[in-house]
């Protein structure tokens, strides 16, 4: 069962994960076991537990242990962990604790599949999305939200992405990375559209090129199974998938603008391409 425990400062070991733990330690805490990351606020934090993330400490303001929502919120948690209460002026300690809504909760990663095993079901994924080299958190998580508000399956990431579990992402994608099924892409030495046509996908490339086809094109319409590949912020898509993709595709623009960034351009196309599927 849960226990809730008053706190006057952040100086106890487990709540160091919250304050001092930067993205690669939270992500090796348990190493070679796995490890964990923070979730913040309680819209994120409900959407990560109704996915069945497993919690392992929950930090919040005490003025919202009275609150329905929190009540809400911990009557989900069928954990024995302890729930961290902490005056405003505590935990404000926490560097971007404005952000939180005054509610953080620390949880166990996920164990995820490898990529073949998690596309091999026809049935399940027939419209998903790749992340290749985007290293922004703030673009991972909004192409999560963007594919989740747009009808995307799933999602792809290449191991040269920034982690969707990093905080930031997580907040940006107002967990919506825990709503949308996701894996790596892990294997060295075959390219990603290359390894997704082998699995009965059509690759579209977001690109900017002399061949690149209109992103209304007709012949994008009626795909069995899709894969919209989104590429790195400042060099794009790597050559061996805009060589192997199916399609190169670009975004009519105006006004002298050439491209969008990749969260901007996630949105457009998983707009554009999943509306009619």
């Amino acid at each position: 069962m849960i226990k809730i425990e008053k706190i006057s400062d952040l100086k106890i070991k487990e709540l160091e994960v919250y304050k001092d733990l930067n993205e690669a330690e939270l992500r090796h805490y348990y190493e070679p076991k796995g490890g964990i990351f923070i979730a913040e606020s309680m819209k994120v934090i409900r959407r990560a537990l109704d996915a069945g993330m497993r919690p392992e400490s929950v930090l919040m303001e005490n003025k919202l242990a009275e609150a329905t929502e929190a009540k809400e919120i911990l009557d989900l948690i069928h954990e024995d962990i302890n729930i961290y209460v902490a005056d405003k002026d505590v935990l404000e300690q926490i560097t971007g604790y404005n952000l939180t809504g005054g509610m953080l909760c620390a949880m166990k990663r996920p164990v995820l599949s490898d990529h073949k095993s998690f596309l091999a079901d026809t049935e399940k994924y027939k419209k998903i999305a790749v992340l290749e080299n985007v290293q922004n958190p703030t673009n991972t998580g909004a192409v999560f939200r963007s594919a989740a508000a747009f009808g995307v399956d799933a999602v792809l990431v290449t191991k040269g992405c920034s982690d969707p579990l990093e905080r930031r992402s997580i907040r940006v994608s107002m967990g919506t990375v825990f709503s949308i099924p996701w894996t790596y892409y892990s294997e060295k030495d075959t390219d990603v559209a290359s390894a997704l046509n082998s699995l009965g996908f059509t690759t579209v490339a977001m690109a900017l090129a002399d061949d690149a086809k209109s992103l209304d094109d007709p012949v994008l319409k009626n795909v069995p199974r899709l894969a919209v590949m989104i590429g790195n912020e400042a060099h794009g898509l790597s050559d061996a998938v805009l060589k192997n993709a199916d399609h190169k595709v670009i975004i009519p623009m105006s006004n002298g603008v050439d491209s969008l960034n990749a969260a901007a351009a996630s949105a457009v196309a998983f707009w554009e391409l999943m509306k009619a599927r």
